[in-house]
């Protein structure tokens, strides 16, 4: 079996290791979803990752409504995103650009309209906003003569991507998102083409995908799952039909990989006694499929691997205080904890100070 840091082809990537970073939403843009000169920083010192999947980028302001967040639908984004690929790059690293539409997720004095979603539906809790947190909004949902103009929003966002020097992109389709909402049944109350079957419920998925290829090229598409369980009051009756059929759609359009979202009941963030669906989706999806969610030592991603499921691990909240995280799960080193009240500060506190391996004592 590979080892983490064994190399790895993921579609026109060749990745030196299989220590992805996974997509984590830091919000360091401005009000407008420009990336801030720090982002150049903060992406530059984790470039020796196998692959870096960016944060999670809004594909329109209707569908980004998480504040400071980036986007990839004007000019201004875009350069702004050139430095960070460009930083990246000439650090050695490879890095995709993760194109995300919230739906009901959001609120609507980000959005500056109101929620869009597959049907009527509320999330419960409350939503970030720039002032603040506020209740979720019920979502209207799309309308069919919208879809193109969503699938346009999807189109532009990747020229824009590969515009901006990324090596691909990843389409979010899971964690509750629009997608997502399409996808599961507790979400979709539809009762047109995109609603009701399983075949119709992951037809959205299929066209954004088939979009996106359509600019990208399947060697540099990937797409984002989260089979197993609640995410975000986003939920299904029963889960491995769908996402198998999801998966076995996925795989022949050839995507360069998929990555799964899967927490277990210890799980810091979406908990669930749901078992995982890797195995399941393992036997239809033939590409590189890689799993994500609370791998904290190297002996659990190891493990994972040698269970021949997984070819790659996403590593999400141990790349914020590890900047050099390969390096210390190779040397065995202790890992620096993460400041959560850091998370979304908008600064550099707990986002560009958290010194490499090799400064951690100096």
């Amino acid at each position: 079996m590979p080892s983490l840091f064994d190399p790895i082809t993921l579609g026109a990537v060749d990745a030196p290791n299989r220590i992805l970073m996974a997509p984590l939403t830091r919000g360091r843009a401005d009000r407008d979803a420009v990336p801030s000169d720090m982002m150049v920083e903060y992406y530059t010192q984790r470039a020796s990752a196998g692959l870096i999947i960016s944060e999670a980028t809004g594909i329109s302001r209707e569908g980004l409504g998480w504040p400071f967040a980036p986007g990839l639908w004007t000019d201004a984004q875009v350069a702004a995103w050139k430095p960070v690929t460009d930083s990246v790059h000439a650090a050695g690293g490879r890095i995709i650009a993760q194109l995300w539409h919230m739906g009901r997720q959001g609120h609507s004095s980000v959005y500056e309209t109101q929620p869009v979603s597959s049907s009527a539906t509320k999330t419960e809790g409350q939503a970030h906003t720039f002032e603040g947190k506020k209740d979720f909004e019920v979502a209207r949902p799309l309308e069919l003569n919208e879809i193109p103009r969503l699938l346009n929003d999807y189109e532009l966002a990747t020229k824009n991507a590969l515009a901006a020097g990324f090596d691909g992109v990843q389409i979010h389709a899971a964690n509750g998102y629009l997608i997502d909402q399409f996808l599961r049944d507790n979400a979709n109350s539809r009762t047109d083409e995109y609603g009701g079957s399983i075949e119709n419920r992951i037809r959205l998925l299929r066209e954004v995908a088939e979009r996106v290829i359509s600019v990208a090229g399947a060697d540099r598409t990937s797409v984002r799952l989260s089979p197993n369980g609640d995410s975000q009051g986003v939920d299904d009756s029963n889960p491995e039909p769908l996402f198998t059929a999801a998966a076995k759609a996925l795989s022949d359009l050839g995507i360069a990989f998929l990555e799964l979202r899967e927490p277990g009941p210890d799980g810091t963030f979406g908990k669930t006694d749901v078992p995982k669906l890797s195995p399941a989706i393992r036997k239809v999806f033939t590409g590189v499929l890689v799993v994500n969610s609370d791998y904290d030592t190297p002996e659990k991603a190891q493990a994972e691997l040698d269970t021949g499921i997984a070819d790659a691990i996403s590593f999400g909240r141990p790349f914020i205080a590890n900047p050099d995280l390969p390096k210390r799960l190779r040397d065995g080193a202790p890992l620096a904890k993460d400041d959560a009240k850091t998370w979304y500060s908008q600064g550099p506190e707990g986002y560009i100070d958290y010194p490499a391996l090799q400064t951690a004592d100096t």
